[in-house]
C-alpha cells in the first residue's frame, strides 16, 4: 500500500484519500492528489483559488468571504469581482485593484476563479 503524503496545512499523518482529493480529518483541509506533481514537474508556483481551480494573471475572481481591512476600517464585502488581477509571490499572492478601495493584496484562498 502506498503511504499518503501527510496534510501540507497541519502536517497530520492521518490524511486519507477521497476519490481524487486528500482530506486531513484533523483540520478538515483538502488538496488535490495531482497538485503536488505539477507544480514540482513545471518548476513555476501553481496558484489555485478556493476552489482548486488554477489562477492565471489577468483573471477575474469573486471574494468568498467578508475581509476586514487593517488600517481604515473597511469591509470588502462576500460577492465583489476583483477583474484583472496579477499573481506574485508572498503570503498575500494576489495584487489588485477593488473599485471603491483601491490597491490591495489577497490571499488566494479566499477568492473563486470566475
Amino acid at each position: 500500500m502506498d503511504a499518503l503524503p501527510p496534510c501540507p496545512e497541519c502536517n497530520s499523518e492521518y490524511t486519507y484519500e477521497d476519490v481524487s482529493l486528500y482530506v486531513c480529518p484533523e483540520c478538515a483541509h483538502e488538496w488535490s492528489a495531482e497538485a503536488p506533481a505539477e507544480e514540482a514537474g513545471s518548476g513555476e508556483k501553481v496558484y489555485r483559488d478556493s476552489a482548486g481551480n488554477v489562477l492565471e494573471d489577468g483573471d477575474t475572481v469573486t471574494v468568498i468571504k467578508d475581509l476586514k481591512l487593517k488600517g481604515s476600517g473597511g469591509v470588502v464585502k462576500i460577492g465583489t469581482k476583483v477583474k484583472n488581477i496579477r499573481l506574485v509571490d508572498g503570503d498575500h499572492d494576489i495584487d489588485c485593484k477593488i473599485d471603491g478601495f483601491g490597491a490591495m493584496s489577497l490571499k488566494s484562498e479566499f477568492v473563486k476563479k470566475g
